[in-house]
């Protein structure tokens, strides 16, 4: 199993980095091996019944990376390509980010192998319910807590919630985390993630003393994370250059309107179109010089061949596991980019479906001010945490980022012991 996981190119990465920060750890042989590999990997059939009457099968995984420090937390996403090296892999870094952002959680991801933007709303709502009655034995408030991610949204979860109740007799909204409000979900939790890398970028420009009202920014990704990343950091004042989506990007060096470009892709689906743009390609768009360039789609989109030519001050990483170990080595040695590591500019969500999940449990809501700001305050103690320990410690944030969240893992298996 252990061959298979690193054959997969992004479980491959996640491995590598944590090899990097055991080195620089000194971790003893025992706890790097308890850290590294995950607790449990759960693969199951998905058969549901199509709206033209025939049956199909989808496979589904659900790792746990670690339930050392509480029941792991993680989205379920829905993609052709999703398999359990991938999974396995998103499940290691949710769990550094979680203990990164002192949440009482390990990490954990799911997903099934489908195509949903072909799929019927009633198809989808078949496998989804069909999955979470696969899952029943393996999750739970106080085990494994899922929420939305790409393909998935509110109504999915709306559909665990009631799948999981239905066999538990009662309401158990504490089961997943991005849910509508109406079935107890949490006033900010939409725009957690890209609120937070948007307060982090500006933190970071803080921090190198330059003035958030009239930087410049570039977004790679107009989904959930994307969208609303570029908004807010709109709302602060910040030129907003150039946008993309799957379909295409665009530009404006007057600075895109996030607000008309929402309504245009509400319309319309993309990006692609926008009247007040023009189109520029998507590759081209990761290397124009930009105070910020946040990357908030895909994984392994900074490489070593784009690395050398980013003209950016600031790499916010919105989504998972975007630079590449390879990226990561050049834009060590340029020094002159400041990288805000994934596991702690894409920690809102995580965040807030903590939060999410602490109202559950209370049978008690909070505003969304109250939200934001409790959000805003713990992303600010995380990032001077990881800041400081790169200054002293002399080691790039990313490294510093994970080591502090690797350390806190292992120092509580250390605690609990080895079972016998």
């Amino acid at each position: 199993m252990r061959q298979e996981l690193l054959q997969n190119p992004v479980f491959a990465m996640a491995a590598e980095q944590f090899d990097r920060v055991a080195n620089f750890l000194d971790l003893s042989d025992e706890l790097r091996e308890r850290c590294k590999w995950p607790k449990r990997l759960i693969t199951v059939t998905v058969p549901i019944r199509r709206d033209d009457g025939t049956t199909e099968i989808f496979f589904g995984h659900r790792v746990q990376h670690h339930l050392t420090r509480g029941p792991v937390k993680g989205g379920l996403r829905y993609h052709p390509a999703v398999d359990l090296g991938e999974v396995a892999a998103l499940a290691m870094w949710m769990n550094w980010k979680c203990a990164l952002m002192d949440l009482p959680y390990g990490g954990g991801k799911g997903g099934i192998a489908c195509d949903p933007r072909t799929m019927s709303i009633g198809e989808l709502e078949r496998m989804t319910r069909r999955f979470t009655m696969e899952m029943i034995p393996f999750i739970g408030p106080d085990t494994d807590v899922m929420a939305p991610d790409m393909g998935t949204n509110e109504q999915t979860m709306a559909w665990m919630t009631d799948t999981y109740s239905t066999h538990a007799g009662h309401l158990v909204p504490a089961i997943v985390t991005g849910k509508p409000l109406t079935l107890q979900g949490s006033a900010g939790r939409t725009q957690a993630t890209g609120h937070g890398v948007a307060f982090l970028a500006s933190s970071a420009l803080n921090k190198l003393g330059m003035s958030v009202e009239g930087a410049t920014a570039v977004v790679q990704g107009f989904g959930n994370v994307g969208s609303h990343a570029a908004y807010t950091l709109s709302s602060y004042g910040v030129k907003v250059l150039g946008i993309s989506d799957v379909n295409g990007a665009i530009w404006n060096d007057n600075g895109l309107d996030t607000r008309k470009l929402r309504e245009h892709v509400s319309a319309n689906g993309t990006v692609v179109g926008f009247a007040d743009a023009e189109a520029i390609d998507p590759k081209l768009l990761l290397t124009q010089p930009c105070d910020v360039l946040a990357p908030c789609a895909l994984d392994r989109v900074i490489t070593g061949e784009n690395a050398p030519h980013l003209r950016c001050k600031i790499l916010a990483e919105g989504a998972n596991g975007p630079t590449t170990p390879e990226a990561d080595r050049i834009l060590d040695a340029r020094g002159d980019v400041f990288v805000i590591p994934d596991i702690l500019c894409n920690a809102g969500g995580v965040t807030v479906s903590y939060f999410e999940w602490v109202q559950n449990l209370q049978r008690f809501q909070w505003t969304e001010r109250e939200v934001i700001t409790k959000l805003e305050t713990l992303l600010h103690t995380s990032f001077e945490k990881v800041t400081g320990f790169a200054a002293r410690n002399g080691v790039s944030q990313r490294v510093s980022a994970q080591a502090i969240a690797i350390k806190t893992v292992a120092d509580a298996k250390a605690a609990r012991g080895m079972f016998p």
